[in-house]
């Protein structure tokens, strides 16, 4: 199966917050290896693919706080869940 690496990466973030906690910036970083940068142009796209994100604020600081997905919108998430790890392939 071919994966484009750019969807692959949106699809993996979205399976990723969905499994995480409280899945923040710092936390994404480190599960995936991606600079700030990286994380923050797929946060921002995942929008335009139809998925719901929202942003929870906790505590006192600005942008303290962790993501959370309202609806993974047109998105499989029963595929996504299944294929997960060769979406994490088609990344690396």
């Amino acid at each position: 199966m071919e994966i484009n690496p750019v969807f692959a990466r949106r699809l993996y973030l979205c399976w990723l917050i969905s499994h995480s906690e409280r899945p923040n910036v710092p936390y994404l970083m480190a599960s995936t290896g991606w600079p700030r940068r990286t994380l923050q142009d797929v946060l921002k796209a995942l929008p335009g693919l139809g998925v719901e994100l929202q942003f929870v604020q906790q505590g006192v600081r600005n942008n303290d706080g962790f993501y959370q997905l309202e609806s993974w919108g047109p998105l499989n998430k029963s595929w996504i869940n299944q294929h997960h790890l060769a979406l994490l392939a088609a990344i690396a």
